[in-house]
């Protein structure tokens, strides 16, 4: 694949998992559309990582790591946002952390986690020249 086929496919495939978060919103179930909102983050940085760096992604999920490996600046609000946005990556996936998760999953807290995810996201975008 080219190097713009790369960055394409993680595009492509965070668009629809974009979808399926909107969707779990919209269902109400909040843990998860946080969790894919997470991987959408992270397909966003991946192509990012792929036009500013390697087609070769790091095997990482942690959102700050990605960014800084792909040689973007990030300030400290949107340090404390994408720290924020690895936590549910985390919190859904191991025992100990998901029943506090879900709890904290409220319609409130996942609609304004939500907003700024897509705030994140565009600018992610506003990065991505191919």
């Amino acid at each position: 694949m080219t190097k713009e086929e790369h960055i394409k496919y993680w595009l492509n495939t965070a668009e629809e998992d974009w979808k399926v978060a909107n969707h779990l919103f919209e269902k109400g179930d909040y843990s998860w559309c946080l969790f894919i909102s997470h991987l959408v983050i992270e397909k966003y940085l991946k192509a990012l990582y792929v036009q500013n760096v390697d087609r070769t992604v790091p095997y990482i999920h942690d959102l700050v790591k990605i960014a800084k490996k792909a040689k973007i600046e990030i300030d400290d609000e949107n340090k404390i946002i994408l720290d924020t946005i690895t936590t549910f990556n985390l919190n859904t996936r191991y025992d100990d952390y998901k029943k506090s998760f879900y709890k904290k999953c409220t319609k409130i807290y996942t609609k304004e986690q939500f907003s700024k995810i897509e705030e994140v996201k565009k600018w992610i975008m506003s990065l991505i020249k191919y």
